[in-house]
C-alpha cells in the first residue's frame, strides 16, 4: 500500500479519495474548502492537510481532480502547491480536465524537480467516480504509468496510456466532442417523436436495441423527457471542455463544426437559466415555449 495525497474533493475526488482509502492507501486530503476534507476525514480512514504542499509531503502519489488550469497551476507549482512537497521520484496524477499545454508545462516543470507528470483525465461521471468505474486516459512516461496504473485502478474499470504528455488531455477532448454530438442528436430524436405523436418511451425502447443506441440513450432518454437534468455533468462546465476542444482544434486544424454548435445550444441553455443543469438539458431548448 501506498501514501497517497488527493487534492481536490468534488463531486468526482471526493469519491475517488474514498475508493484509495478502502483499497488500503494512506491517503492525505486536501480541499480548498476545509469542510470538505473535514467531512472526507469522517467518512474515510485518512487524515486532512492545510496546503496541497503539506497533503503531498513524503507522498508516493499525488493525485488531484480541481476545476480548470488556472486551479491546476495553483495546486501543483503556487507558492504552497504539492510539487514544493514532492520527493524526487514521487509520481503526480491529475485527474483535472484541462487543456494538453498546461499538461505538458506541468510536466516540464515536474521533470525539473524529478518528479513525474500524468495528465489522466476521466470519463464516467459522478456514477462513475462513486462505484469506482471510470475510464481514465493517460499521457506521459510508461514507466510512471505503469507503477500508477495498479492504484488507479481503484476506482476505474479502464485505465490506458495514450502517449506522451498531453496525450491523456486530446483523448478526453474526442470524448467530449462525440458525447456532445450524441446529446444533441438524442435530444433532437426525442423532440422529433413528441412533435410527430408518437410514444417517445416505446421509440427509445425499440431503436435503443440497434444501431442508435448509446449510453446516453440508455441512461438519460427517459429524464429527458421528464424535464429533469440534475443527473451530473453540468451545462458550465461542458462548455468549459468544449471550449478546450474548440481552442486545440484552432491550433491543430481539425474542423469540428457540430461541436461548435453545440457549444452555441449550450450557451442557449445558459441563457434560460441551465447553467448547473445537466448535460442532457439540450432538450430544453428545443421545448421551450
Amino acid at each position: 500500500m501506498s501514501k497517497i495525497a488527493f487534492i481536490g474533493l468534488g463531486v468526482m475526488g471526493f469519491p475517488m479519495a474514498g475508493h484509495l482509502a478502502r483499497a488500503g492507501h494512506d491517503v492525505t486530503v486536501f480541499n480548498r474548502t476545509t469542510a470538505k476534507a473535514e467531512a472526507w476525514v469522517k467518512t474515510h480512514d485518512g487524515s486532512a492537510a492545510a496546503t496541497p504542499r503539506a497533503a503531498a509531503h513524503r507522498a508516493e502519489f499525488v493525485f488531484a481532480c480541481v476545476g480548470n488550469d488556472d486551479d491546476l497551476r495553483e495546486v501543483t507549482a503556487g507558492p504552497d502547491g504539492a510539487f514544493h512537497g514532492m520527493d524526487p521520484g514521487a509520481i503526480f496524477v491529475d485527474h483535472t480536465t484541462a487543456s494538453a499545454a498546461v499538461a505538458r508545462e506541468l510536466h516540464a516543470a515536474a521533470a525539473a524537480r524529478g518528479i513525474s507528470f500524468i495528465d489522466a483525465p476521466v470519463s464516467g461521471g459522478q456514477a462513475g467516480a462513486e462505484n469506482g468505474v471510470l475510464t481514465v486516459m493517460a499521457g506521459g512516461e510508461a514507466a510512471a504509468f505503469d507503477k500508477a496504473a495498479p492504484v488507479i485502478s481503484a476506482y476505474a474499470r479502464m485505465v490506458k496510456l495514450l502517449g506522451p504528455s498531453g496525450a491523456g488531455q486530446l483523448t478526453k477532448m474526442v470524448n467530449q466532442i462525440c458525447i456532445a454530438g450524441l446529446v444533441e442528436g438524442l435530444a433532437e430524436g426525442l423532440h422529433f417523436a413528441r412533435r410527430a405523436g408518437l410514444d417517445a418511451e416505446a421509440v427509445i425502447e425499440t431503436i435503443s436495441k440497434g444501431a442508435a443506441q448509446s449510453w446516453q440513450m440508455e441512461n438519460r432518454y427517459k429524464t429527458m423527457i421528464e424535464g429533469r437534468f440534475d443527473f451530473g455533468f453540468a451545462v458550465d462546465w461542458m462548455r468549459k471542455d468544449l471550449s478546450i476542444c474548440l481552442d486545440e482544434a484552432r491550433r491543430n486544424g481539425a474542423q469540428l463544426p457540430v461541436t461548435a454548435l453545440v457549444d452555441q445550444f449550450y450557451s442557449e441553455v445558459q441563457a434560460m437559466g441551465g447553467n448547473r443543469w445537466d448535460t442532457s438539458s439540450l432538450i430544453a431548448r428545443l421545448e421551450k415555449p
